[in-house]
Formats: structure tokens, sequence, C-alpha cells
């Protein structure tokens, strides 16, 4: 039997505490040669795609813009538009929401993109019915949670219409005629569904790869069955083998209910790494960054967000507050709310109480962790069993420094995986579609 091929990405990191913006390492989040940096360093290792998270609204805490995760993030499509002059190869993907876009707009920026890069662009289709966020736009939080992958469903129908409403032959551009447009090959657009309506025609040729590749992140039914209808690639938490394993079957077995094959849909989740000399250096390491990730303001935020309540003054490195939780309502805005806060302050009391954790280290252990943690040999063995074991088809690469954070993968775990043979050498097609053996 054939090995599968390994597919990989780089996230540049940031918009949350993973990203250890005070490390002396640390680059700017803003300034435009730490984008060039990260993308270069992904296309010399032949990744996919690069990605870029987004949020669009400063989270806040107690009413205050909490700044320890990483604020002033630059608009991801201009960006990316941006990288395509220095990139050849490298996917460009960008995170924009379908719930505060209109479809006309977004997929004249999305194909503009897709031309300017010759093919490598790609959408990360996010959506929100946080009323926090909808105050800086014109309807506000108008969309009610169940309707907002409906939302997004009709978006992306709309977005795929427009694209397909010029003829692949359209531009003629024949001097002896004088006709650059040949005649009936632009189609006219009538949408009139639950959320849009759009009468027109289309305003950019069909783009080098078609559409661009539609990437999904989300982890509810409704988002695993959104991916399985529309998307091309799905961005997952599941990075754990068991747990990526069940997620896999679920999502893959959802296909066939839209006439598509397990290979049409990519499913990559967000990976981090800490690498070593030796496997005790690489778990020092890792060790290290969790704490750089989650220092003492960090863990009491995140302490506030379950409890409900102004933790301020209590020591991070100290136990467990005997005080119990205020369910009345959260501290914290901007942020994917907690569901049951009781339940899990009683889960995070008992594991403290197991363990003889501190704030900061029951934090540390409950938040996350490195996806894998080792020698370059034992992370690119880990990477390729995950994939071969059908726990995912390829991994986003979260690494915590900007811009540095991925040269140490792409010089020592990379070339690991291409002498193992399930990883590219060189590109061998042109758009990402090419890249992530797209039909």
């Amino acid at each position: 039997m054939s090995r599968k091929r390994v597919h990989l990405a780089a996230h540049f990191p940031g918009v949350n505490n993973t990203t250890v913006w005070a490390d002396p390492r640390s680059g700017s989040q803003i300034d435009f040669a730490s984008f060039v940096h990260l993308a270069k360093t992904a296309e010399r290792g032949k990744l996919d795609f690069f990605f870029l998270a987004e949020g669009l609204r400063l989270r806040e805490l107690k009413g205050r813009i909490h700044d320890l995760d990483v604020v002033g993030r630059p608009e991801s499509l201009t960006l990316l538009s941006a990288l395509a002059a220095v990139t050849d190869r490298l996917g460009l993907a960008g995170t924009v929401n379908a719930t505060f876009n209109e479809p006309y707009e977004l997929a004249r920026r999305l194909s503009t993109l897709d031309h300017l890069s010759d093919g490598r662009a790609a959408w990360n289709v996010v959506t929100t019915s946080d009323a926090f966020t909808g105050e800086n736009f014109r309807r506000g939080g108008f969309l009610d949670k169940a309707d907002r992958y409906e939302r997004a469903a009709e978006f992306v129908r709309l977005s795929r219409q427009l694209w397909d409403s010029w003829q692949p032959d359209a531009v003629a551009a024949d001097p002896e005629t004088g006709r650059f447009v040949r005649p009936g090959a632009i189609g006219a657009v009538e949408h009139r569904g639950a959320h849009f309506t759009v009468e027109g025609r289309f305003t950019l040729p069909r783009g080098p790869q078609g559409h661009p590749v539609i990437i999904q992140a989300g982890d509810s039914d409704e988002g695993r069955e959104f991916a399985a209808a529309n998307a091309d690639v799905i961005f997952t938490p599941h990075g754990r083998l068991e747990d990526g394993q069940r997620f896999y079957a679920d999502v893959k077995r959802r296909l066939a209910r839209y006439g598509r094959e397990p290979h049409q849909l990519k499913i990559m989740p967000g990976a981090t790494f800490a690498l070593g000399d030796t496997a005790e250096e690489a778990a020092e390491n890792a060790a290290a960054i969790r704490r750089q990730q989650v220092g003492p303001q960090t863990a009491i935020a995140f302490l506030e967000q379950v409890w409900g309540r102004d933790m301020s003054s209590y020591d991070p490195e100290g136990p467990l507050p005997e005080i119990e939780p205020d369910l009345s309502e959260g501290v914290s805005q901007g942020r994917v709310p907690i569901k049951d806060r009781a339940a899990v302050a009683a889960k995070w009391r008992a594991l403290a109480a197991e363990k003889g954790l501190s704030i900061r280290e029951l934090v540390i252990e409950v938040t996350g962790r490195q996806t894998f943690v080792g020698t370059p040999e034992g992370v690119a063995r880990q990477i390729d069993e995950h994939v071969q074991a059908d726990a995912a088809d390829g991994f986003i690469l979260v690494p915590h420094l900007t811009p540095g954070g991925l040269d140490d993968f792409v010089d020592r775990v990379v070339p690991l995986l291409q002498e193992r043979g399930v990883f590219r050498t060189d590109y061998t097609g042109a758009t990402l579609r090419d890249h992530l053996e797209l039909t």
C-alpha cells in the first residue's frame, strides 16, 4: 500500500496567548517584514500554504483591552495581496468573517487575490453570533446563533456562483474583431435567498484555480456538516491521535451525503511543536514555552473567565481560591464563551487538588500543550504516524515566536519527512489546489 502524502501549512501566530511576544527573539506583529520572513520560510520548506487568523474587535477583560494577547493585527487580504508579490508558489489563506461581510464584495477581493497570486488564494470561512463583535457593524448582533451557518452556506454558494459566472474562455481580446469579451460568456447572476439578494454581473474573469480554496474552522456538529458540504480544508483542534481519528472518521463519513469523496476534504489540525537535540531537552523546551505562554497575568485572566469575578488579588503561584464562581455573567468579551462554567470550575478544583497545582500550573495543565515534542527525527515520525493512521491529512503549524518560530522546523524536520518519502521535495504544480491535490 502506498503511503499517504503529508500536507503542511504555516499559521502566523497571534490573536491569542499562543504567541510569546515578550520573548527577546520575538519581532513585530505589524511590520510587513515579519510576515515576509515567515512566508518565505514556509515556501522554502515547500509547505502548502500560509495562514492568517483575524479578529474583528479587540478582546476585553473587565471592560479593558486585553493586551496580554497580541493586538493590532493588520487586515488579512491586504497582507496576503502584498505577500503574493514576494512569494511564488506558497498558498495564501486569509480568515474573513461570513457574518459581517457581503458576498459580492468579498468574492471580488478573493478573486483579486487569486489573480494576483496566479491561483494561490484561500478563504477561511468563519462565523459569529457575538453581539459584542457586532457592535462594530451597522446591524450589530442581529444574527441568531442558529442562523450563522445557514448564512455562511448561502454566502459560499453565492460566491461560487459569482466565480463561475464567467466562462473559462470569456476573454477573447481579439484585435481583429475588436471584441475583448466573447459574446454570451459573462452570465448574469440572479440570487434571492434568505440572507442575500444579488442581481448583476461579476467584474472579474474566472481565477487561475477556478475557485479559491475554502477552509473551515469549527468543531460543532453544525460546523462539521458545513465543512462536509462546502470546505476543501478543515482546520481543527484535534491534534491528538485518538481524538484526531474520531474526528477524521466522523467528518469524512459525512461527505458521501453531498456526493463527495474522502480525498476532496483535507483535515489539517493546528499543531504546535517543541524540538530538542534529545527527548529530554525537547521536553524542557516545551515546558519553558508553556510557562512563557501562560505568564502570571494570563493565568489570572483564564481563571477570571471561569470564575466570572475579579481575581487580581490572588497569587497566580498560590492555590485556587475557596470562593465559588459568579455564574451571573462573564468578565471576558470577544472570546468563545465557556459552557457550564460551574462544571469547569469543579473539574479544575478536583484536578488542582489531585496534583497539588497552583493557579498558574493548573492553567498550564488545562489549556493545552505542544502537539509534537521531541527530536527532529521523533517529531517527523509522529507527524507521519498521525497521517498514516488517519488522524489527519496534515497539520497547520503554529509556532510560538514571530517571525522566526518556523525556522528550526523547516531546517530540521522537513528534510526528514522528505527522506521518508511523504513530503514533497519541490512544488509540482502552480496553484494551491495543486498542492492540496484537490480537483
